[in-house]
């Protein structure tokens, strides 16, 4: 859980030889099962979840393009405060869905950074 929260804390690297897998398995499915038994079958879900991630960014890159039909100039497009409340929002909630505040933070600043460059160019 301390890693869920930011800043960090300071963690040592593990010098441990582990023996693969490590750890108990810490997805649980509705029927009581776990994820997962190999690294292929973790990446197998992970470029699942990074296609629709990708569908929903281009759904996003949409509304960002609807917005500018609203902005009247090139100035009128990079709004620091929301751009801070968008990403502060995101850090926030991130607990909330059990994701790491550091990875909402990361994720979001790159999302709002090349969304702004993307108006500019619309606009």
């Amino acid at each position: 859980e301390k890693c869920y929260f930011n800043p960090l804390p300071s963690i040592p690297s593990s010098t441990a030889n582990r023996t693969i897998p490590w750890g108990e398995p810490t997805i649980q499915f509705a029927n009581g099962t776990t994820c997962c038994s190999s690294l292929d079958e973790i990446r197998v879900q992970l470029d699942s979840i990074d296609a629709q991630l990708l569908q929903l960014l281009s759904t996003r890159a949409s509304y960002v393009r609807e917005a500018t039909r609203f902005k009247a100039t090139v100035a009128d497009v990079n709004v620091p405060s929301r751009n801070e409340q968008v990403i502060q929002g995101a850090i926030d909630d991130a607990p909330s869905v059990h994701l790491p505040q550091i990875v909402a933070k990361s994720v979001y600043e790159g999302i709002i950074n090349s969304s702004v460059v993307f108006e500019e160019c619309v606009v």
